[in-house]
């Protein structure tokens, strides 16, 4: 599978009125062993094309167990009774959580989490098409 472009499945455009070197300041260093993950772009309508309601995006936000790797703690991976084989992801991975998982913050009006490394269940390739049951 060929890799996707991180403006397709995550729009940071909302964060870019300011530069991007302010912004990125803005998002918090991820301690110890978390994690700084961004919320993918939700699709905005249905397959059949009906237009989503702002509530059913924001739900579908709220309970998505898809996340887009932005950043990683110093000791994330490191503990090697926990991870023999070595790190599950890195940075720009996009991965599976569980709905719900970690800390939620919004910044600029976009939705992050922060996780414990041991929070991934998966990596994914191309996340467009994933949908939480």
């Amino acid at each position: 599978m060929s890799e996707i472009d991180l403006s397709q499945a995550v729009d940071l455009s909302a964060l870019m009125d300011k530069s991007q070197e302010e912004k990125a300041k803005q998002l918090p260093q991820p301690s110890g062993y978390r994690m700084l993950c961004a919320i993918p772009e939700q699709e905005k309508e249905y397959d059949s094309g009906l237009i989503k309601a702002d509530e059913t995006i924001r739900y579908e936000e709220v309970l998505t167990t898809v996340l887009f790797v932005v950043d990683m703690g110093p000791d994330c991976f490191k503990d090697e009774k926990r991870f023999p084989t070595g790190p599950w992801c890195k940075k720009g991975d996009f991965i599976l959580v569980r709905p719900n998982a970690g800390t939620r913050l919004v910044i600029h009006g976009r939705e992050f989490r922060i996780i414990n490394d041991d929070s991934v269940e998966a990596v994914v390739q191309d996340p467009r098409g994933i949908k939480r049951k």
